[in-house]
């Protein structure tokens, strides 16, 4: 599909219609307080890869209720001081993959933390081990129903609360540079990233890639793509629900991330994106709080956005932070 969404000069004044919940930051304190009375019991194992530039390491630590979160640390062969660290979250329906995968971060001199998504690593790459052990009320295949009926059920509650952990689990390990942490991802993961940025407060960077959970009233009545796609036909099974349901998913909006956003950022959206709209992306920075941002636009790309050419730039900007 050709340009769908606003043109750019309105996308650069566009702002979200999401009602920020009063007891936001309340709803968050609370959750990641009873996350933290779980010990973090982050364990890092050597993996064999045959790799000898990169050493990895097989992580579990406690995420949200405890429950173990599987992860994978690369370092670069050889490290004995503390390095910037990357923190990863992938895009939805994937996991953590293989060992050997991914390995650019690690390749620049950074320790790389990329994160696996509980209850996903099904549906593309290579896979995923981490379980979601908690049950919910009826919701559409997928994910973005899980627990809809109420902030404290809804299922990304669980995952910003592992990506925090995971954050806190990848600087426990002495090779990483705490002071040096990085957060990015595409789609799904550069929602994650919107909402780690919103809760971590001592990032030096994060990047978040055509962002995904961004401007939940507009993407929901603007794509008829997955994954917001399942939102609208849950809706169309429980009808006169939709208050209720944007109600749970403003506390979830990466919007409202964005506007405690505390590090300087470089998104990136694509002009022809039906799964992430550019208006939902472009919501989410002009809310971003940190005055040193920007945007990379690519106009005649969907949702795989700027691709390998984005990961240049993503590479030349960070030289400034990590």
């Amino acid at each position: 599909m050709a340009l769908f969404d606003l043109p750019l000069e309105q996308l650069r004044e566009h702002r979200s219609a999401s009602t920020e919940p009063e007891d936001f930051d309340a709803f968050w304190d609370k959750t990641l307080e009873e996350a933290r009375e779980h010990e973090l019991h982050a364990r890092f194992e050597p993996v064999d890869t045959g790799l000898s530039t990169v050493q990895v390491y097989d992580v579990t630590f406690a995420g949200f209720g405890g429950h173990p979160v599987r992860g994978w640390l690369r370092l670069p062969a050889g490290a004995t001081e503390p390095l910037p660290l990357v923190v990863e979250f992938v895009g939805y329906g994937g996991g953590r993959g293989l060992p050997h995968e991914s390995l650019l971060w690690a390749s620049t001199g950074r320790a790389h933390f990329v994160m696996d998504t509980r209850g996903q690593g099904s549906a593309w790459g290579a896979g995923g081990g981490t379980a979601d052990p908690v049950g919910a009320a009826p919701a559409y295949p997928g994910f973005m129903t899980r627990g809809v009926d109420a902030p404290e059920n809804y299922y990304y509650r669980r995952v910003f609360t592992d990506a925090v952990r995971a954050v806190e689990a990848a600087r426990s390990h002495p090779l990483t540079d705490a002071a040096r942490t990085v957060a990015l991802g595409a789609s799904q993961g550069g929602g994650i990233t919107l909402a780690v940025g919103g809760l971590v407060p001592d990032l030096v960077a994060v990047a978040p890639d055509v962002p995904f959970l961004c401007d939940f009233p507009r993407a929901t009545t603007l794509t008829d793509r997955h994954p917001y796609r399942e939102i609208g036909l849950f809706l169309k099974t429980h009808r006169g629900r939709a208050a209720e349901v944007l109600r749970t998913l403003s506390y979830f909006d990466g919007v409202h991330f964005a506007a405690r956003g505390r590090a300087p950022a470089l998104f990136s959206a694509a002009l022809e994106d039906q799964t992430c709209p550019p208006s939902t992306v472009f919501a989410a920075f002009n809310a971003w709080a940190h005055e040193d941002k920007a945007i990379e636009v690519y106009d005649f790309n969907d949702h795989e956005g700027g691709g390998p050419f984005h990961e240049l730039e993503k590479l030349r900007w960070l030289r400034s932070y990590a």
